[in-house]
Order: structure tokens, then sequence, then C-alpha cells
């Protein structure tokens, strides 16, 4: 299957074109300034595409500054650069011989974010990306919303009838007042010596009165518009994207929600400018979400701490497959017969290899449960593991119990258990490792009190509510 595509975001300022690889990495990237004429911007999309392509490239995703209709590949409006009515679907298309996808900008930006930014993990979000102008997206049950044609243009909410023109034919949207645009007109006239907003973020610290006023203007019409985008859409999350977007979440910091009932999170994205390239790339690959990845609950805990029996109980409630240390172990040391314990280690590392080799050749979606001591690897091995088998979401169930009781209960199994795992010698071992041991982290975590019976009802809601979020 064919893993590349090119990706082109369209800016106010710049136009970046990049090879994407499926999974959102950038494998090349160009930038160029945009020009003013629409004519001039196509040309320079089609030439930029052109030295991207190859054989092996499986379309071209384009970031469209304005209002799109994707069902017709129609552009309807822009606003900082215009390329309605010049048929730029079919002429790219014709030029590079590859189906092209357009959307507009910042639902590209917001596909990104989703699928390996900050909006990863989210189902209903809502993205603003804050440069030159103000460009908006919204994703619904891990979609792009887009209404009945063009919904999300979140750069248009009126926060005030009596504010400047805006290009949309109406006054007042919150792209006159806090824009990037918007905020070198505030510097001016303010007449600040300031460049960037840095600049005004340091006159701020320093007790500028003007910058601190400035910082006022840029920041509080945004903070209306958000919490009218909370009262409406309800997202889980909101995004600051763009080349502002950090500024902006700093500018907020100082500015909480007025009414309590409109609270989401509000996060700045993690892509940066890369965003809008990168989820024009994914827009060739699918859905906006991550496609399906596999889930695996990690039963973890040190040995004798209840691990095989919460992950016997989970297994029977769900049907998922366990996959344990132990259970691949064993059958070794029931052939090889005793060995040492820097031996039993060894088959240790090639059980815990062979384990994420089973997942690894499993079918997207499926789930697994792994029952073992992880602390016994580096937490890096099992990052590596995790991301070669494409897992998707992970739940770590960690089995705690003070170490007395660990040295207890293994002391009391040691005539069950085979020649080859440490013997008496390793309880007061265990006792010191119990009592400091710590969950990997590498995803949700639960704890399990493991000297009370396990109430299975709430593990079993936690663990459904963290792979239903993804």
């Amino acid at each position: 299957m064919v893993d590349i595509a090119i990706g082109v975001d369209i800016g106010g300022t710049n136009i970046r074109a990049a090879l994407v690889s499926g999974r959102g990495e950038i494998l090349t990237k160009l930038s160029e300034r945009t020009p003013t004429d629409p004519e001039q911007v196509l040309d320079r999309v089609i030439a930029m595409s052109r030295q991207l392509d190859r054989p092996e490239v499986r379309g071209i995703g384009v970031g469209i500054p304005g209002r799109v209709d994707i069902a017709s590949r129609e552009i309807l409006s822009g606003g900082i650069v215009n390329l309605a009515g010049l048929n730029f679907v079919d002429r790219l298309e014709a030029a590079l011989g590859k189906s092209v996808v357009i959307e507009n900008d910042c639902s590209m930006a917001l596909i990104a974010e989703m699928r390996i930014g900050g909006a990863k993990g989210y189902k209903n979000v809502a993205m603003l990306t804050i440069g030159t102008g103000i460009g908006g997206a919204v994703a619904h049950a891990g979609s792009i919303y887009h209404g009945h044609r063009a919904a999300g243009q979140l750069g248009h909410i009126c926060v005030s009838q009596d504010g400047p023109p805006c290009a949309c034919g109406r006054r007042g949207c919150v792209e006159t007042f806090s824009s990037g645009t918007a905020l070198r007109r505030h510097i001016a006239e303010a007449g600040l010596t300031a460049a960037t907003i840095g600049d005004v973020f340091e006159m701020v610290a320093s007790g500028n009165e003007a910058a601190r006023r400035v910082l006022h203007q840029w920041a509080v019409p945004l903070r209306a518009a958000l919490d009218n985008i909370a009262a409406t859409m309800d997202p889980e999350v909101i995004l600051l994207g763009g080349g502002l977007g950090c500024d902006a979440a700093r500018a907020l910091a100082d500015l909480p929600a007025v009414a309590p009932w409109f609270c989401p999170a509000i996060l700045p994205a993690k892509l940066a400018d890369d965003a809008g390239v990168i989820g024009a790339g994914l827009a060739n690959f699918g859905d906006v979400s991550e496609p399906a990845g596999k889930h695996v609950v990690l039963v973890n805990g040190v040995p004798a701490s209840g691990k095989s029996r919460l992950a016997k109980a989970l297994s029977e409630r769900t049907g998922w497959s366990i996959l344990s240390l132990d259970g691949i172990k064993n059958p070794f040391l029931q052939h090889i017969g005793p060995v040492d314990r820097d031996f039993n280690r060894t088959l240790g590392k090639a059980s815990y290899q062979a384990i994420w080799s089973i997942i690894a050749d499993a079918p997207a979606g499926s789930t697994f449960i792994v029952d073992a001591w992880f602390g016994f690897q580096p937490k890096a091995q099992l990052e590596s593991y995790l991301h070669d088998t494409r897992i998707g979401s992970v739940a770590e169930l960690w089995c705690k119990v003070p170490g007395s009781i660990a040295g207890e209960r293994y002391a009391g199994r040691l005539k069950d258990r085979l020649p080859g795992h440490p013997g008496v010698e390793y309880v007061p071992e265990l006792i010191a490792l119990a009592d400091r041991a710590e969950p990997m982290g590498c995803g949700a975590v639960m704890t399990v009190d493991q000297t009370k019976e396990l109430d299975m009802e709430a593990i079993l809601a936690w663990v459904s509510q963290v792979f239903d979020r993804r």
C-alpha cells in the first residue's frame, strides 16, 4: 500500500508543502511566500507539488484559507487569499495527474492534531488557528464537522457588532481583534516599539501599562469567542494553533471563563506551523482519527501482587486473550529443567519479546491482556514495543500490595513453582521491591488494591472509558 502523500498548506504569509508519511511524519518540506494574486498562488502550489512528487505518492491534500464545499470540492470564498472561482482542484489534478483532496486549512490542521498532536485521543474538538487571520475547525464524534457545507468558521464569531469591518462582510468578528494582523494594529495604535508578541509580554512583565492594554485588547475578545464556542458546541477541548496559538494560550491564562458552565480545557496545539501540511497529507489516508489501533490492558505489579487473578477475572468478563510471561516461559522450563536465575531472566526477556510478536501479528482492533511484572525491563523497551505493534490505547492496571504481603504470598507458593524461578532467598528482595515499585505510566493507570476483593464492575467501567476515548 502507498503510504506517502503531498500536503500543502496555503497561509496568508507562506505556502508550505511537504511529503508526508501515512503516520504523519514529514519526509521533505518546502516553504515559499504566498503571492497576492490567486492565479500565482495556484501556479506556486503546482510547482511545489511537482518538486515533491514521485511515483508512489498517493495524492495531494491542500488546506484552503477559506470556505470549502467538501462534496463538490469547490472553494466557496476566501479571506486573506481568495481562491474562489479558480477551478482549483481540476487544474491541480490535471497538472500533477494525482487525485486532490481539499479542506479548509484549519480543518487540515485539526486532522493532524487529532491524529498525532494535542487532540490525540479526543473525539469532540474545536480548534482556532491564529496567524495572519483566524481559522476555525470543529470535529464531532471523531470526524470533521462540515454542517451544510462549510461549518467551523470560528474566526468569524462576532464579539462586537461595532467592531472593525471583516472580510466576511460583517463587523467585529474575533479575527478583527485577535489575529496576528489585529495584534500589529493594536501595537501600532498604542505607539509601542514591540516587533513581536514576545516583546509585548516582556513589556508587560516590566510594568508597561500600554503593553498590558494591548495584550488585553488582543486576548479579551478571544476569551469571549471561546466562551461562545463552549456554550454552543461543548467540546472536550479547544485547541489554539497557528503561529500565535501558544502565545494566545499564555495570554488567556489570566483571563478565566466568566461563566462556570463553559469551561472546557483550552490548550496550545502541539504541531505548530507543521500541522497544516501534516493534516493535508494525512487527509489522503482516510478518517480524521488515528487508524484503528490495537488495545492492551497491562496488568502490572511485582511478583505475587495478584496479577494473574486480576487478568483471569478480566478475561472471563471480556473474552480478551491473556498473554503472560509465565504462560510462555513455563513450558520451556518444563522441558529444559532446572536453570539458574540468570538463565531464567534471559528466558523472561525472550518471553516478553514473544508476547509483543504475537500482538504485532494480530489485526487492527484486537485487544489483549498482558500479565507481567513490566519493571523487569526498562520503560523504553515497553514504549518501543507499544509503538512497533501499533497500539492505539493502553490501560494499565497497577496491582498494589505492601511488601510484607507480597513476600508472604511468594514464599507460600514456592512449592508450586517450577525449578528455575527464584527461591526463598528472593523474598527479602521482593519485599523491598514491592514497597518502592511504581507503574510504568505508558498510558492511563488505575491502581488496584490487591489486599481487597476485586471490584470488577469499577475496573471494567474504567477500562471501557479508556478504550472508548480512543
